[in-house]
């Protein structure tokens, strides 16, 4: 499947499921959310990926759910949880090339 399918379908499927969660305004940045999450699958571990764009975007949330905050607010919210998040993964990346040894935390 072409790159270009795989983006409609997922448009697709984030206006159908915010639909479904009554957030059918919800402007979703697929792109970064993609990027962060694969990020974190190749710089901790594949399971990383989802959690990782969950706790990004439940971030993003919290912050338009604050007092006067609109999707700008939300949008400056999600770019700045994922720096944070690619920083980490960088940072993780980095250490393991250094001699870190390069296995998950908590691996034997």
């Amino acid at each position: 499947m072409a790159v270009g399918d795989e983006m409609q379908i997922l448009g697709e499927w984030c206006e159908q499921l915010a639909k479904a969660l009554e957030i059918p305004d919800l402007d979703v940045d697929q792109e970064l959310l993609l990027d962060v999450a694969r990020k974190a699958a190749d710089s901790v571990i594949h399971a990383a990926a989802p959690v990782t764009a969950f706790m990004v975007g439940y971030v993003a949330g919290r912050e338009a759910g604050r007092d006067n905050a609109g999707p700008e607010e939300a949008r400056n919210a999600t770019a700045q949880a994922a720096d944070i998040a690619f920083r980490l993964c960088e940072n993780r990346a980095n250490s393991s090339t250094e001699g870190g040894g390069g296995s998950p935390a908590g691996a034997a």
